[in-house]
């Protein structure tokens, strides 16, 4: 009776119940192949036959008659004298060839990389990647085993955890400073692609792109950045003191009384790029500008008060210049 109520397949496929899905185990489980049945494997796709826990055969898209010559699988109607039992035992497990796009990737802490430029610094990166299967061997072994079911979430932290690691190691090696990193994005995204290939390839996955989205650093190394950069835009005080008298010119032109407010604000542009000097101590000192009408002290103190809040003086230097232009008007 348990003969009579077995169930013999005759056709084998699957349809990909969603995206995602990587590996799937035909349900076996009280069944047993027929005979001549039919093995349909669509494109973007790719089958296994396990044959009592090792592999029997592969089949690519297609139509397939399995008999008993081309496979080790018995149906119960040619085993009457093995009381209806097989003695071979087989799965079936269908795989997703398709591309598995947008999968996310990110250091969920900072990664330490010496940087040529300003040495140890710690980079924060994100991006996206995709992949493929492209060695069954491989993938069934170390990844799908017994499963009934393989989803690119069930590989995701692994995965990760394999494109960081690969990732830090790139990024130590590469010798590229972070400016020139973060500048050339597409560059950067295709040498750490080959970093990370070997990575994916070591679980039978082809790594088909990999994008680098965004690459930061940490907000207080940043902070100090922009603030170093400041510094060093402020560096040529002569150009940046003509910079100035010519953005008096403009500003007196707009205001009431015209070319007449020109003369004050073009003094208080060469004030305020003696007192950057004075204060910061960059460079030699520049040649006398010629005699001017006199600064006005409280133009003069609203561009400092800009400097500050720019991070280019700090509050110490600001009130020590204020105390020394307000004794000038008492």
């Amino acid at each position: 009776m348990d003969f009579l109520l077995k169930q013999f397949v005759d056709v084998i496929q699957w349809t990909e119940d969603g995206p995602g899905t990587l590996a799937y185990r035909f349900p076996m489980a009280g069944k047993e192949i027929q005979n001549g049945g039919t093995l349909v494997v669509r494109e973007s796709q790719a089958a296994l036959f396990i044959n009592e826990g090792t592999l029997a055969d592969k089949f690519a898209p297609g139509t397939h008659t399995l008999t008993t010559q081309t496979l080790p699988v018995l149906t119960y109607l040619r085993n009457w004298d093995k009381g209806f039992e097989s003695p071979f035992k087989s799965d079936v497990y269908f795989f997703s060839l398709r591309e598995q796009i947008n999968q996310k990737w990110g250091t969920a802490q900072p990664v330490t990389v010496r940087d040529k430029e300003f040495g140890a610094i710690r980079i924060r990166a994100f991006g996206t990647y995709s992949y493929a299967i492209e060695d069954l061997d491989i993938f069934f072994a170390k990844l799908v085993g017994t499963a009934e079911r393989i989803t690119a979430a069930d590989l995701d932290g692994q995965l990760k955890s394999a494109i960081i690691t690969a990732l830090a190691t790139g990024l130590g090696q590469s010798g590229v400073a972070f400016v020139d990193m973060a500048a050339n994005q597409q560059a950067f995204s295709e040498a750490m692609q080959a970093v990370v290939r070997p990575a994916l390839a070591a679980y039978g996955l082809a790594l088909r792109s990999f994008y680098v989205q965004s690459l930061s650093l940490p907000e207080e190394l940043q902070a100090y950045m922009d603030k170093a950069t400041g510094v060093r835009m402020a560096g040529d005080l002569q150009r940046y003191t003509q910079f100035q008298a010519a953005e008096a010119l403009g500003v007196a032109a707009a205001n009431p009384g015209g070319v007449a407010g020109a003369g004050a604000g073009m003094a208080a542009g060469l004030a305020m790029g003696q007192a950057m000097a004075q204060s910061l101590g960059v460079g030699a000192a520049a040649p006398a500008a010629p005699a001017a009408p006199a600064e006005d002290p409280i133009a003069l103190l609203e561009r400092l008060g800009n400097l500050v809040a720019k991070g280019i003086l700090t509050p110490q230097e600001f009130e020590a210049k204020k105390a020394e232009i307000l004794s000038r008007i008492r």
